[in-house]
């Protein structure tokens, strides 16, 4: 049976009494972070993190919009950071969408009158495009940092996919290998941090986890011929992983109007953790686009 209300701690033992949540569908508790600004909100951010991360890692994002009247919020998916779940273990790419979507429909219950944004990153930036989809009217834009829109070609050849599947159903918990930390900066203080950080997972990833990743890539691009909803990708050519062909596929292919791709040379996959020149750009290029599609304020 599940433990009553009071007693139901995060997995560094903290009691969820004592920290910002929402209880899933699953009744799993989420941890949440809420960045808001001096005066009453002009729209709402909700950001969505990527694989093996949580989501304290994008307050400079955060504060860059609170600084011109946005409110951001975000949790920590399911098995990550200081949310319930078994680690990185996944039943159903559909579960992070649920959640976020029960995440912003609480904060568009407070906030009925503001535009709601969006911002991933990596796996993220999948959850990203399939909320989207799933509710397109919901959101005024969406702006995804190096996201996972296909598994690259290498990793994920016929044989390749073939054998993920059988191992899925010989060993769906065997593990493979972990993020590599050198691949997500080019910055080796921003490594450094990543893998100190005890709320990173540096663990192995499952197959079965990764075979979530590989049907959500296929939902996305059943969906890229539909998207019609604003969106801006910002991408560094030389990110390992996650192939930004994906994010060129996604430019051609959405029939959206109002579309933009920003590719940053030799930038590697965090573009939010990358050289100081780099994270200046983003952080600028992030707000610049929200700002400029923030609604004017209703008049009552």
């Amino acid at each position: 049976m599940p433990e009553p209300e009071g007693t139901r701690r995060s997995p560094q033992g903290v009691p969820y009494s004592d920290l910002p949540h929402i209880v899933n569908a699953d009744g799993l508790h989420l941890f949440c972070r809420y960045w808001e600004p001096d005066g009453p909100p002009k729209a709402l951010v909700y950001v969505a993190h990527g694989a093996g991360e949580h989501c304290g890692g994008y307050a400079d994002i955060a504060h860059s919009l609170t600084q011109h009247g946005i409110l951001v919020f975000a949790h920590d998916h399911v098995g990550h950071g200081q949310s319930e779940g078994e680690r990185m273990e996944l039943k159903n790419f559909q579960i992070y969408v649920r959640d976020s979507l029960q995440h912003i429909d609480i904060m568009k219950a407070r906030y009925p009158k503001l535009a709601v944004f969006i911002v991933g990153h990596s796996m993220g930036g999948a959850i990203s495009i399939l909320t989207a989809c799933e509710r397109p009217q919901d959101f005024t834009g969406v702006v995804l940092i190096g996201p996972m829109v296909q598994m690259s070609a290498e990793s994920a050849t016929p044989f390749k996919v073939f054998m993920a599947k059988v191992l899925n159903r010989l060993a769906p918990k065997l593990t493979l290998g972990p993020i590599d930390p050198k691949f997500v900066s080019r910055d080796p203080k921003q490594v450094e941090a990543y893998e100190k950080d005890e709320l990173n997972y540096h663990g192995g990833l499952r197959v079965s986890f990764g075979m979530q990743m590989l049907d959500a890539t296929s939902r996305i691009e059943r969906e890229l011929p539909d998207i019609r909803w604003p969106f801006y990708i910002l991408h560094g050519d030389a990110d390992k992983l996650c192939d930004i062909r994906g994010s060129r596929l996604l430019y051609n292919e959405a029939k959206s109007t109002d579309k933009k791709l920003k590719v940053y040379e030799e930038a590697y996959h965090a573009l939010h953790h990358d050289l100081p020149e780099t994270i200046e750009s983003v952080l600028k290029e992030v707000s610049t686009w929200i700002l400029e599609r923030v609604p004017a304020p209703q008049t009552s």
